[in-house]
């Protein structure tokens, strides 16, 4: 019960939070749906990320599973001017596809990638190898991926951004982060190294995340958020049951909306895949944030609490037999939300042997509990059914 209000009452916080550019426009191409029988030029609310003095579109682009080289074409044209891809991404094919696409555009436009590498030799050699894949000799922001923890981010690999940003391979540098961001984000802060933060951010996490969003934004750092959909994009395929819940009408173009009305977001990067993805993500900034979202989303968390996982990492050290919970179940959330397959199973071949072998049905009960309400178990069990 006590999760449940808690969880209610961030939501209502955050929805009266105030919304910024909340009569904004949005761009479209000029045969696009928009700019048909309007005769006015479509416009886009920019802001800017934090110290760097880098305007950025409020909606950028997440381009992890995007395959589709003209949909980063067309969203160019529609005024999109903020792309994230990195090093991982399709075994590298991603990092190439983006540059084609880019093109000559792309000094029209903010470029990020991300190493995962934990260090600086190896974060080293990968920023090259970006470099060579996105035709360019420079990205606006390189990150450090997906660090949980203070300690996964060591001196090595902060002299390896400050070494490329020395030499002129990036122009900002930042971190990436999936989970433990409550505590990751202050310390960045008072390091007072890093310009940009990239963030799981969206409405169904708890009211620190505010607070650590807010004190990114006061220490200076521009914030983009990703994970805005709390669960993936529109078309969820492999689990039915998780399909039935993420397909509420509205409910994710809200979840959009939710984040990009918190103005200490700089910009947002869901994943887009088709032209109809760009769209709605486009469409959904023609209006101002409503009541009837408000309900929408709070009827859309009802729903999910049972399967998706916020990644607030209350969970560690809790399962008996030493599972990372949270890094499971945002490896599951790339087959069940994003309908990508073929990247869950990647990603969970990275856990350790012992990780993998691991099997929930072994266990009489679990020990794992989630203030939340995920279904902890039955999540487990079904990556391993699906992905071991």
């Amino acid at each position: 019960m006590g999760s449940t209000t808690s969880r209610r009452n961030f939501l209502q916080a955050g929805l009266m939070m105030p919304v910024a550019g909340a009569g904004m426009g949005f761009f479209r191409p000029a045969d696009g749906p928009a700019a048909k029988g309007t005769g006015a030029p479509p416009k886009l609310e920019t802001r800017v990320l934090g110290r760097t003095g880098l305007k950025v579109t409020t909606v950028g682009f997440g381009c992890m599973i995007t395959s589709d080289g003209s949909v980063i074409e067309r969203a160019v044209d529609a005024g999109i001017n903020y792309f994230d891809t990195a090093r991982g991404y399709q075994n590298g094919n991603n990092e190439r596809m983006v540059g084609v696409a880019l093109g000559a555009n792309r000094k029209k436009v903010v470029l990020s990638t991300k190493s995962h590498a934990p260090d600086k030799k190896t974060m080293l050699e990968h920023i090259d190898k970006s470099l060579k894949e996105l035709g360019t000799d420079y990205v606006d922001i390189w990150y450090q991926h997906a660090r949980s923890k203070t300690e996964e981010i060591t001196d090595e690999t902060i002299e390896a951004q400050l070494l490329a940003k020395q030499q002129g391979k990036t122009r900002f540098i930042g971190v990436s982060t999936h989970s433990g961001q409550q505590q990751l984000i202050p310390w960045m802060v008072d390091k007072k190294v890093f310009d940009v933060v990239l963030a799981a951010y969206n409405f169904s996490m708890d009211a620190t995340m505010v607070q650590a969003i807010n004190a990114a934004a006061k220490g200076g750092m521009g914030v983009v958020a990703m994970k805005v959909m709390a669960g993936g994009p529109r078309r969820v395929k492999s689990d039915a049951q998780l399909s039935q819940k993420l397909a509420q009408p509205g409910a994710l173009l809200a979840a959009l909306k939710w984040v990009i009305k918190d103005p200490n977001v700089a910009t947002t990067i869901p994943s887009i895949t088709d032209m109809d993805q760009l769209d709605e993500n486009l469409t959904a900034m023609a209006a101002p944030w409503s009541k009837t979202e408000e309900r929408i989303l709070a009827a859309h968390l009802e729903e999910i609490r049972p399967l998706y996982c916020s990644l607030c990492g209350a969970c560690d050290g809790q399962c008996r037999q030493g599972l990372p919970v949270h890094d499971v179940l945002r490896i599951l959330s790339y087959a069940d939300g994003y309908g990508q397959f073929a990247l869950a199973r990647e990603r969970f071949l990275e856990l350790s042997a012992a990780h993998q072998a691991v099997r929930c049905g072994d266990c009489a009960a679990c020990t794992v509990n989630c203030p939340k309400g995920v279904q902890v178990r039955e999540r487990v069990s079904r990556a391993q059914e699906l992905l071991a």
